[in-house]
């Protein structure tokens, strides 16, 4: 027999200046594009979330939707930035 281990990940994004964390279960082997396209993510997660996702990540390192997550995972909703940081700085700073 050859079952296939649940593993546990969890989905973090942010909202109006908040980061939030979505703990979720999975099969071992799931993609980040599987993940996200589940039953579970699309009921937990609001669509203007992953409407802006730009980009992927797990624990700050970039990947792609093909890589397969592992037990204790984050995956990382990456948006675009609302403020150059250096222009912000620079702001503050005069």
């Amino acid at each position: 027999m050859n079952e296939t281990s649940v593993i546990k990940v969890s989905i973090a994004f942010g909202v109006k200046g908040r980061a939030l964390e979505l703990a979720l279960t999975a099969d071992e082997g799931t993609t980040i594009g599987e993940l996200l396209t589940s039953a579970s993510v699309r009921d937990n997660l609001p669509t203007s979330i992953l409407a802006e996702v730009v980009g992927y990540g797990v624990w700050g390192k970039a990947r792609p939707l093909t890589h397969s997550l592992r037990d204790g995972d984050r995956v990382e909703l990456y948006r675009p930035l609302r403020i150059d940081p250096k222009a912000q700085r620079r702001k503050r700073a005069s």
